[in-house]
């Protein structure tokens, strides 16, 4: 096999994997020497919170694997075209890749072959070979396995940006279901780990030095969602106990998409990628807007998010006793909970109504989206009346009704 095959199958077999944003690392750049750069602007593309495009050689190193993971398009039981890169393979086109300016940095997951502990020390390998060799500056993602040893994964947090262990499906019973040679206790075992070994790089040692730098980037996982039972409720619920326990810098969700293969045995529940784009939403505003698993989700009745509003839009809508909201006088908290309000328009809105009276020219300048929130706001030259109350005001967002094709 070439390695332009090896390359088609492994990246394909790649996109499984959804953690694969750089931002949050420290700045390394090779302006004195060595390849690539963790600034750079630039064969995936992912997209950093500050909304930087960025290009990553996003690849498996084999997807043979021992395991037999009922939702993985890679486990053993799976007819599926397999290849193996060696670990030099990856290093010469990782460094070519950047040579030509394809990429910024290398994401790298892999199947399990032989033992985690033989799979992880050729992971470790690569990075160290880049790193060490090749003076690559570039961002290293590695997805590293649980049931390696702990040394190992020491090695890797010194090597790369950014870690990540994957939790595989929102609840232990779900994993003992559809991948039960994966143990949840070692998973969570593994990223506590990481979490401890990064807080203990950022401690001076009594001489005044920083040990050297571990995971900069810090942590990350990923979640398969649609492939068990579990409703979005759930699922929010597991992401803020992660965040919360193992310092995460973001939980990737995965939409699970059926495989073509009768050995498979999944609960027919085939979510969209609608359903993955909502738990985004909703993660994010767990995240910067104060708002909880549980009252995010409490819009309707089986604990699934809206899929035809935003989950911000839904709640408010559900919450409509509390709008219209006075701009010029509601607190922080309020106004991060109107439709259409980013965490900037509300610290330009502060800023500026310190200063004199707010009006609806002034909520376009700043960059609110006015069509979502022109009915739970009110100026000194706005009101909405009783739009608020408007039976249809859902009708008004949710798309509208398409005829499917039958071809």
């Amino acid at each position: 096999m070439t390695l332009q095959d090896k390359l088609a199958i492994l990246s394909d077999a790649a996109r499984y994997d959804a953690s694969c944003a750089s931002s949050g690392t420290s700045r390394r750049d090779s302006t004195k020497g060595g390849l690539g750069s963790t600034e750079g602007s630039g064969i995936c593309h992912a997209y950093a919170p500050d909304g930087r495009c960025i290009s990553l050689l996003k690849i498996l190193m084999t997807n043979f694997c021992i395991y037999d993971c009922a939702y993985c398009v890679n486990r053993v039981s799976s007819n599926t075209p397999r290849a193996r890169f060696t670990p030099e393979e990856v290093v010469h086109l990782t460094i070519e890749f950047y040579r030509r300016n394809y990429i910024e940095g290398l994401f790298l997951s892999s199947g399990i072959i032989r033992s985690p502990d033989r799979t992880m020390e050729d992971m470790v390998r690569i990075a160290r070979t880049l790193r060490e060799r090749e003076g690559f500056k570039g961002y290293i993602h590695l997805k590293t396995i649980p049931d390696a040893a702990p040394e190992l994964i020491e090695q890797a947090g010194l090597y790369a940006d950014r870690l990540s262990v994957n939790v595989e499906l929102p609840t232990d019973a779900a994993v003992a279901a559809y991948a039960p040679e994966k143990s949840p206790a070692t998973i969570r075992g593994a990223m506590a780990d990481v979490k401890t070994r990064r807080a203990a790089t950022k401690e001076r040692s009594h001489t005044g030095k920083r040990p050297p730098r571990f995971a900069p980037a810090g942590q990350s996982t990923q979640m398969i969602v649609g492939a068990d039972g579990s409703n979005d409720a759930t699922i929010l619920t597991t992401s803020t106990k992660l965040y919360g326990d193992f310092g995460l810098k973001r939980v990737y969700y995965s939409a699970f998409s059926p495989i073509p293969d009768a050995s498979a045995k999944l609960p027919l529940i085939q979510p969209p990628l609608l359903r993955e784009h909502r738990l985004y939403q909703a993660d994010w505003l767990m995240r910067f807007y104060g708002f909880e698993a549980d009252e995010i989700t409490a819009a309707t009745p089986d604990g699934n998010l809206d899929l035809a509003v935003d989950p911000k839009l839904a709640w408010a809508l559900a919450h409509r006793a509390l709008f219209p909201v006075e701009v010029q006088r509601a607190e922080k908290p309020l106004l991060l909970r109107v439709p259409g309000f980013g965490t900037r328009t509300v610290q330009r809105i502060l800023a500026t109504r310190r200063h004199r009276t707010l009006r609806w020219d002034d909520l376009k300048r700043m960059g609110a989206n006015l069509r979502n929130a022109r009915p739970f706001i009110s100026l000194a030259d706005w009101s909405p009346g009783k739009l608020t109350d408007t039976a249809d005001l859902r009708a008004r967002f949710a798309p509208p009704p398409e005829q499917l094709s039958l071809f």
